[in-house]
């Protein structure tokens, strides 16, 4: 049964280790994952926000929840999800 292939997360992490390539190596391992990919999109003085694209066929999320916080790590928003049995992208918007 198709589950999730894609999620993309905004996630607010500290500055403090793991690095994001720690991150994304620990998040490599949950059942379904099958690549990750991890943009900085804002540095503060403690914190990092991320944008979390990961995906994968049946990605476990509740898993995904537990690595986030291990690395001390917050879900600030989930900004997609796709699932079934293929991925759907969203056609460009046409240029005003």
């Amino acid at each position: 049964m198709p589950g999730l292939r894609r999620l993309v997360l905004d996630v607010l992490k500290p500055l403090k280790d793991p690095s994001i390539v720690d991150v994304a190596l620990e998040l490599t391992k949950v059942p379904g994952v099958e690549a990750v990919n991890i943009t900085v999109n804002e540095v503060d003085v403690e914190t990092l926000s991320l944008t979390v694209v990961i995906e994968g066929d049946n990605i476990d999320f509740n898993r995904v929840k537990i690595v986030f916080d291990e690395v001390g790590a917050a879900i600030h928003s989930i900004d997609q999800v796709v699932a079934g049995e293929r991925i759907v992208e969203i056609p460009p918007r046409p240029e005003e």
